[in-house]
């Protein structure tokens, strides 16, 4: 498969945010099926979209090394061997030391392959209720911090943000959405509950609202009597951020967007983010 396919594939999967794996063989040692720089593109389902990385000898070994790799965000070297070079290495098929997981090639090449496969994950997004000072705040430091932007709010207020990735008029969210997301409402009493009822009505990592503790357990009861679930009300952060004492929008900002932070680490496997 060309190469120029598989990065049209990788560029073309990247745009719609959709994860996927990527496989590279980066060694080989006697006859093998594949050679080093081969790539596969790899879906979350184990389907080869693109690319060739090898026959059977690596495929059942290199999917299922993907399929964990999207499911914990981290990175992996499959190593396909013959079994008497596992033998020899003291390795045993399934085995993984030191990052390398090992496995048996049946194949009559009995050839070696290493592949390393990594995960590639839609960016984390922040989705921005409203157009407070605070949600203007927040919205510029999540882009500095590698976020992607969702900006809800009426049409009229959405020229308060200068960049977005993308925009919503009013507070209908997609339920469905491959990206991690972190639900920020700060409306300002200007459709809160609205916003409100959108935000716990997906599956996000986190949701916060900006106000006091008054209104935000005004807004817990409103939300009680639409029928919103208590687990879901328990997600709830109000008010929103870490207490670091701060007042002006541009220090609340930073308190938010440090608890989001915390969340989302605290979310990885240790060492995914290594």
């Amino acid at each position: 498969m060309p190469a120029t396919d598989v990065l049209g594939r990788i560029a073309a999967l990247k745009a719609s945010g959709e994860p996927f794996a990527l496989a590279t063989v980066v060694r080989t040692v006697a006859a093998t099926s594949a050679k080093a720089g081969a790539k596969a593109v790899i879906l979350p389902d184990g389907t080869v979209s693109e690319g060739w990385i090898g026959g059977g000898c690596a495929r059942a070994a290199v999917l299922k090394a993907a399929r964990e790799a999207l499911a914990d965000g981290r990175a992996r070297l499959v190593s396909v061997q013959p079994p008497e070079e596992l033998a020899q290495g003291g390795h045993a098929p399934g085995e993984e030391v030191a990052g390398v997981r090992f496995a048996k090639n049946m194949c009559p090449s009995q050839g070696t392959m290493d592949v390393f496969v990594e995960p590639v994950l839609p960016r984390p997004q922040l989705v921005v209720c409203g157009s407070s000072p605070v949600a203007v705040a927040v919205a510029d430091l999540a882009r500095q911090v590698g976020f992607a932007l969702t900006v809800c709010a009426p049409v009229a207020e959405q020229a308060a943000f200068a960049e977005a990735d993308i925009r919503i008029e009013g507070y209908a969210l997609s339920v469905d959405d491959p990206a991690e997301r972190y639900v920020l409402v700060s409306t300002q009493g200007r459709g809160d509950e609205a916003a409100l009822l959108a935000a716990l009505s997906i599956d996000a990592a986190y949701v916060a609202f900006v106000g006091s503790r008054r209104k935000a357990e005004a807004l817990r009861e409103a939300m009680r009597a639409r029928g919103v679930a208590s687990e879901r009300l328990a997600r709830l952060n109000a008010p929103a951020g870490l207490d670091l004492g701060a007042i002006t929008p541009e220090e609340i900002a930073v308190s938010i967007l440090a608890e989001i932070v915390r969340t989302r680490r605290s979310l990885e496997p240790r060492g995914a983010a290594d």
